[in-house]
């Protein structure tokens, strides 16, 4: 289908027209209007009153070449740049998990706790919406976050400056026997991380644009070692966690009984406590060492 004019409508019909095939009508809304907010700045609440403005050349293109992209099942955020945690556009692409709801909720969890860390430090930061959020929050804490993808480390930078949230950044594989070094002997007053939970043999239940475009190392575990992350996390607290200090991770639901089960059996805490997500799953786990 070609689009029939240069307005707003005319740009709906032939997103309704390309995209009803692959998603149910109120998704295709809800991207169009993201698109037009995008591009355009025009908020949800004014696109109806909206629809028969004429649009320069370029913006139709815009517009046009976004459709093309989301036809390709590439995730809507990557689409535009960005994706929203508290509030905030991050800055988003291919190298970096798309911030989800439930990690909204840990760092909503944490904050309630209204706790006077003065270091904390993000494991597995991605895009770097954690360490970011917990800085605007906390100005005067210093928040450090890690990551083995260097280019992932990138994008959090961008974001930390686009922000203006001051985050000490550096590259670590936490798996590594080296990652005590690259800890320079720090301890922190909070450890958070949200690192690779999903089973291999989830896959078949993964929509097909988190499949085919987020990166797997920040997605995947194998079966037979499902909470390596977690357990090395956890023995790192030994040394790099403070006395009287948090530990919260967000956790896979399937195997959030076991690593609250490794981290009571290193001895380590003084108190492990599950904490449930909106929907009612083992969701998060909060730490206090002894």
């Amino acid at each position: 289908m070609k689009i029939a004019g240069n307005k707003l409508a005319h740009l709906q019909a032939y997103y309704l027209s390309e995209l009803k095939p692959l998603m149910q009508l109120s998704e295709v809304e809800a991207q169009f209007a993201l698109v037009v907010e995008h591009y355009l700045g025009i908020p949800k609440k004014k696109l109806l009153t909206s629809m028969h403005e004429n649009l320069n050349q370029s913006d139709v293109l815009d517009i046009y070449d976004a459709c093309k992209a989301i036809k390709k099942q590439i995730p809507i955020q990557y689409v535009l740049g960005e994706a929203y945690f508290y509030d905030m556009p991050f800055i988003v692409n291919d190298s970096v998990l798309i911030p989800r709801p439930e990690t909204e909720e840990l760092v909503s969890i944490i904050l309630k706790e209204k706790l006077n860390y003065k270091s904390a430090l993000d494991i597995g930061t991605g895009s770097g919406c954690i360490p970011i959020t917990l800085k605007k929050h906390s100005p005067l804490c210093d928040v450090s976050a890690c990551d083995i993808s260097t280019e992932a480390l990138s994008t959090a930078e961008k974001n930390a400056v686009k922000f203006k949230s001051p985050v000490h950044f550096f590259n670590c594989d936490i798996l590594s026997t080296e990652a005590d070094a690259y800890l320079n002997e720090k301890t922190f007053d909070l450890i958070i991380s949200n690192p690779p939970y999903i089973l291999e043999s989830e896959k078949a239940q993964i929509e097909a644009p988190v499949l085919n475009h987020e990166p797997h190392t920040a997605l995947f575990v194998f079966d037979s070692d499902p909470i390596l992350f977690y357990r090395r996390i956890i023995q790192l607290c030994e040394k790099h966690l403070n006395a009287g200090a948090h530990l919260f991770f967000e956790l896979n639901p399937i195997t959030a009984q076991e690593v609250r089960n490794f981290a009571t059996s290193t001895g380590l805490f003084q108190t492990i406590e599950l904490i449930n997500d909106m929907s009612g799953k083992s969701r998060f786990l909060k730490a206090v060492k002894k």
